[in-house]
């Protein structure tokens, strides 16, 4: 049962890094929601601007000023969350292939093997709280920006919705919660 649980928790793991991976360098975390326009679909993300033109399908992306000039509070928080997010679950993956039963790494010494599973979920278990805090952060946010235009009766022609790359870091983040606790309480 031991190896089903580390080869699930493996496939687990790489799926999961992969969306965490995705959602930081994908440009769509916030998407317009607003259906009566239909001229073009804008995406905002953590590192540019994109709108595309619904009716020739042509993309432009506006990068943001520099990494280091003054941003909103949600982009920065969410930048460094999902990063260390991103890397936390990297160092797990590759702490988790070097610590599988399969791989004759440390084949000799099984306890070692057993605290680097161990290592991993702990790793995995932080970068899923990260990561968490990071996409569910910025969905707040948007939702809060959007709240406040409607309670005043703002009407800007578009507003924002959660998009695909805040789902997938959520999503992401989820499975390196789920593959944690299957290292860390499951696994012996």
């Amino acid at each position: 049962m031991s190896a089903a649980l580390q080869v699930t928790a493996f496939g687990l793991v790489l799926l999961s890094t992969l969306f965490l991976l995705l959602a930081t360098c994908t440009d769509c975390w916030m998407v317009n929601a607003d259906d009566s326009l239909e001229v073009s679909h804008k995406c905002r993300g953590l590192w540019r601007e994109c709108v595309t033109n619904m009716q020739d399908g042509v993309r432009t992306c506006d990068q943001y000023d520099s990494i280091l000039a003054d941003h909103p509070v949600k982009i920065v928080v969410t930048r460094t969350l999902m990063i260390t997010a991103d890397l936390l679950a990297g160092l797990a993956l590759v702490t988790l292939v070097l610590g599988l039963d399969c791989i004759t790494f440390f084949k000799e010494d099984p306890c070692v093997k057993l605290k680097m599973c161990y290592g991993a979920g702990a790793m995995l278990g932080a970068g899923s709280i990260l990561g968490l805090i990071g996409s569910v952060w910025y969905a707040v946010d948007v939702y809060v920006e959007r709240a406040m235009l409607v309670s005043h009766n703002i009407f800007l022609g578009v507003h924002y919705d959660f998009g695909w790359s805040c789902w997938l870091g959520m999503a992401g983040s989820a499975g390196c919660f789920v593959a944690s606790v299957l290292l860390t309480c499951c696994l012996y």
